[in-house]
């Protein structure tokens, strides 16, 4: 599902631009209780406002490439990618989940809102079984989404339209599920990573959005993360438009949504900054531009936020403790004392 903001398919979405921003130390948003030292180390993606320098780093533009065929069928675009917060959302998405090593053979997805979004198709090239979700068509024909013809699939037909994925291999690695984001149903199962783009901000209210961030999350698996992009308002952190069918969330409720997450453990770092290009200052309304990072929505003005959340690995996994006393040998070290044979070295005394 996504926010209606101007002609076009992709203008039918709404967007989210987040940068690529090397992570720090950030006592503040870590996690509790020390979980954060069993997560892995080569992270260049952190939760984040939509950004001019994030669309065009070469991480996200490698996935502008894959997804091509989607934005540019004809092949006659010369542009290394659109500068649309939409096209923002599913790139950073994909990148997000790609260096935390969730694309790969073997690992299991479940999307929410996926309407006609490519990366459905994408993910299950890539090697994943895929579980897509949206609304059964009642209720979407209900909310307007069938109104256009461009934003709700309501099954497995018009996922892979653009042959991101074999047919066959999509046949195989994907199936449909219509699901209610507000009600979500005990028996989906768990995943090793969650998404969606621009979705949760169309559940009806800013609550039942951030209650939707928090509920999925027991379907992602220890070790597993979600990624979701949604509206933020970058023009107030006071007023904002907090029920209906597009809310748009401030900074503070993305801060406390956080901290929520934070004080059930899980890990969500993140850096609101916003970007200070030309491209990032431009607000584009009717008729709209080539340059849709930011966009008006009533009297307020509009980007994408996406946001990263880890699940800890158990610590008595591989990253946790290893044997009964968390090292490895009764004693905690190789061998009786510690070493390798009964006097700590390679045979009885020393050698091979």
């Amino acid at each position: 599902m996504g926010a209606r903001h101007g002609p076009g398919a992709l203008h039918h979405w709404a967007f989210v631009l987040p940068g690529i921003v090397p992570r720090r130390p950030a006592p503040g948003n870590a996690c509790g209780s020390g979980l954060a030292t069993v997560w892995e180390h080569r992270r260049v993606l952190q939760s984040q406002l939509c950004s001019h320098a994030s669309l065009t780093s070469p991480e996200i533009l490698a996935w502008s490439a894959r997804l091509r065929p989607m934005w540019d069928p004809d092949g006659t675009d010369d542009r290394q990618v659109m500068l649309h917060r939409k096209m923002w959302e599913w790139l950073f998405i994909a990148r997000a989940l790609e260096e935390r090593g969730m694309l790969r053979a073997g690992r299991r997805g479940l999307g929410f809102g996926v309407g006609r979004e490519p990366l459905v198709a994408a993910f299950a090239a890539s090697g994943c079984t895929i579980v897509a979700t949206d609304l059964d068509p009642e209720r979407a024909r209900e909310a307007g989404w069938t109104d256009t013809g461009a934003e709700y699939a309501g099954g497995l037909d018009g996922l892979n339209t653009h042959g991101l994925c074999p047919p066959e291999e999509f046949t195989s690695r994907v199936r449909f599920r219509h699901v209610d984001m507000t009600r979500l149903p005990a028996d989906l199962g768990e995943f090793d990573f969650t998404w969606s783009s621009c979705a949760f901000e169309h559940l009806g209210s800013l609550e039942a959005g951030a209650d939707f961030v928090v509920e999925q999350m027991r379907h992602v698996l220890p070790g597993g993360v979600a990624v979701h992009t949604t509206e933020c308002n970058v023009s107030s952190d006071t007023e904002t438009v907090e029920s209906g069918g597009t809310v748009l969330y401030r900074r503070r409720d993305i801060e406390d949504l956080a901290r929520r997450l934070q004080a059930m453990g899980y890990r969500i770092d993140y850096d609101l900054s916003e970007g200070n290009s030309p491209v990032d200052q431009h607000v584009d309304v009717p008729p709209f531009s080539d340059i849709h990072l930011r966009t008006a929505l009533g009297q307020f003005v509009t980007t994408s936020v996406a946001l990263i959340i880890e699940r800890p690995a158990r610590r008595r996994g591989a990253l946790g403790r290893l044997g009964r006393q968390g090292r490895l040998g009764r004693q905690g070290r190789l061998g009786r004392q510690g070493r390798l044979g009964r006097q700590g070295r390679l045979g009885r005394q020393g050698r091979q």
